[in-house]
């Protein structure tokens, strides 16, 4: 069975630059952020969405992503509800995923929020991507449309890197993208020999 390892990062760290490197190398990876997305878009979570948060969740026939964001990041409760409907599931397709990668020396769960849920238990080695707090921030204004509290607030609901680090066997500092590539070319070469 291929051993898991944890990629995770705070927002704007580039956890997902990260994960693109390791795929170049031809390491399986799981986006675990995108499978969410996917199951919360789906009718499956729809009634449970709409108990959870009232008809204003959807908009048009589409889940109004803005206005979930707007509720959780300032509810910790609602947060936590959320990742109830939305997690167990994502782990489920996890665990169907790694299946098809068993024969893999490896493979890369990459999820946000590894230690927050507890999942980061089930990995073997745990990589964590950090990056300045105002680079982070400046990163997510530049791809989301969003502002600049909306992101502080969501920093603030994930735990701080000073957390992480000490629960993680691996840190990339992800400021320069050719160091960043480089420190992933090591990790992969001491994940290949255990």
């Amino acid at each position: 069975m291929a051993k898991v390892i944890g990629l995770t990062g705070g927002i704007g760290s580039g956890k997902t630059t990260v994960a693109h490197f390791f795929s170049e190398l031809g390491v399986p990876v799981f986006i675990a952020d995108k499978e969410a997305k996917t199951i919360s878009e789906s009718k499956e979570v729809e009634p449970e969405l709409l108990s959870l948060f009232g008809e204003k969740v959807y908009k048009e026939g589409k889940l109004d992503r803005k206005h979930i964001a707007s509720r959780v990041f300032s509810n910790p409760d609602l947060l936590q509800k959320l990742n109830q409907i939305i997690h167990p599931r994502v782990q489920k397709k996890f665990e169907q995923w790694l299946k098809i990668h068993s024969k893999a020396r490896y493979v890369i769960k990459e999820a946000a929020i590894l230690f927050e849920s507890g999942s980061y238990k089930q990995c073997f080695k745990v990589i964590l991507v950090t990056a300045p707090q105002d680079v982070r921030i400046e990163r997510v204004l530049k791809r989301d449309i969003t502002d600049y509290d909306s992101v502080v607030q969501r920093i603030s609901n994930q735990w701080s890197d000073e957390i992480k680090i000490p629960l993680s066997d691996f840190v990339i500092e992800n400021i320069n993208l050719l160091q960043t590539k480089s420190q992933v070319l090591e990790i992969h070469n001491v994940l290949n020999k255990i």
